[in-house]
């Protein structure tokens, strides 16, 4: 993903929410019984789509806004200030929330199992009995004389604690680029505002319904995640694609990339370090030049997209591509590789005279000294050449071109166009 796609994933929709609940909360004419409604509403309308998306982090995160806000309301009743239960109630919620939301981003995500469940409940029920008991117990301490005022200043400790969680959560969100990690960050944020603003009811249920909103939203935008994005490789999907080549305009430019001999790659040595060969050319693919676009369209096919490109514009930044990924040191993790091939078929391979199969995989992929491995790969690519061009004819023809690399020698560019480009030696190794 490149650096302007992940600040738009972080900043959307959670900073964007934020930013016009903070400008224009005094302009909203909705009375504060309206907006616990709307509270409630994406509340409850964020658990259930938790529910049926199995996604108990958020789940968890929704539950610890309703206690920590709810512990607020009943314990504060419109009057905080210090010495009163309210003021207790506010302090153990600016101490709690930003550890339970650090808790939360390090959960893994194992969906509605008991054995995620019972820990998560017993933590919570211990919290909420702490707050009760400390809440009880400020009832009857000397209420300090106060001015009037709608923010509250939270103590130091919790200043320190609510940066110290926007930092790890961000931190987190950028190493794992996951919805879910943008939404707790930006609804922790949220939070602290809704705190901040515990003495006014109308802004402290805003920004409790923002938060709850924001957590609700990262599911959706997970879900479109998963269906438009490659979750091995995080390239845009085929339906991304399928999406992207309807909205072309000609001229266009159509690519297509093939890891060579992936297949006795994958046999050899291990799904895992298949998958390992596929994140390495994505990541390369990604990088490409020249304004294309990557998708991974199945196994170990890529399609590259140049809107406003032709063959000649587009040649050399394959060619650039195509050596980059031939020039890409791989090595592979452990020392065991599987000799016999997975699938379907490996029952009805027979060996061919007195040779043994391992002896003849072996043969096909000799690695580098010290468990380097070369990976290449087979680039074809066409272009539009008139107002009337089908993207499929022209996906088709840059397959043809594929092809063509292929019977070449393989770790090759072919243009549609042409009918031959000088042979490259093929590198030694596997791929």
């Amino acid at each position: 993903m490149s650096s302007k796609a992940t600040l738009k994933s972080l900043l959307l929709p959670g900073g964007i929410l934020l930013l016009a609940v903070a400008a224009f909360s005094g302009w909203l004419p909705l009375a504060p019984p309206a907006l616990t409604f709307l509270y409630y509403c994406a509340l409850i309308g964020g658990m259930l789509l938790a529910w049926r998306f199995h996604s108990s982090r958020v789940f968890l995160a929704l539950v610890v806004l309703f206690l920590a806000y709810e512990g607020i309301a009943v314990f504060g009743a419109g009057h905080i200030s210090p010495g009163t239960p309210g003021w207790s109630a506010v302090q153990a919620a600016a101490v709690l929330v930003p550890l339970d939301f650090l808790l939360i981003s390090f959960m893994q995500e194992r969906g509605f199992t008991l054995a995620v469940a019972s820990p998560a409940s017993l933590v919570l029920f211990t919290q909420s009995v702490v707050v009760v008991v400390l809440c009880r117990g400020a009832e009857g301490l000397p209420v300090r004389a106060h001015h009037a005022n709608p923010a509250v200043a939270l103590p130091g400790y919790a200043l320190v604690l609510f940066a110290a969680a926007a930092i790890v959560l961000m931190v987190r969100f950028f190493y794992t680029r996951k919805p879910v990690d943008s939404a707790l960050l930006w609804s922790l944020a949220a939070f602290f505002l809704c705190l901040h603003f515990s003495g006014k009811g109308r802004g402290s249920i805003l920004y409790a319904a923002a938060g709850a909103c924001m957590l609700a939203t990262s599911i959706i935008e997970n879900s479109y995640l998963l269906a438009y994005h490659d979750e091995l490789t995080t390239l845009p999907s085929r339906r991304a694609f399928n999406d992207a080549i309807l909205r072309l305009q000609v001229p266009y430019s159509i690519a297509v990339v093939d890891i060579d001999h992936f297949k006795r790659f994958n046999d050899t040595y291990g799904h895992d370090t298949g998958d390992q060969v596929l994140r390495l050319v994505a990541a390369n693919l990604a990088r490409v030049t020249g304004g294309g676009e990557a998708y991974r369209c199945g196994g170990e096919e890529f399609n590259i997209l140049f809107p406003g490109k032709t063959n000649a514009q587009v040649v050399d930044h394959l060619e650039k591509l195509r050596a980059a990924i031939e020039s890409a040191e791989f090595r592979t993790r452990g020392s065991d590789r599987r000799q016999v091939p997975r699938g379907p078929d490996r029952r009805n391979q027979k060996p061919r005279g007195r040779v043994r199969k391992g002896d003849a995989i072996r043969q096909l992929a000799q690695p580098a000294p010290g468990g380097s491995l070369s990976v290449t790969v087979s680039i074809g690519v066409a272009t539009s050449h008139h107002e009337e061009a089908n993207p499929e004819q022209v996906l088709q023809a840059a397959d043809k071109a594929l092809y063509r690399a292929k019977a070449n020698g393989r770790n090759r560019v072919e243009t549609a166009a042409s009918v031959r480009r000088r042979p490259r030696v093929k590198a030694a190794g596997i791929a």
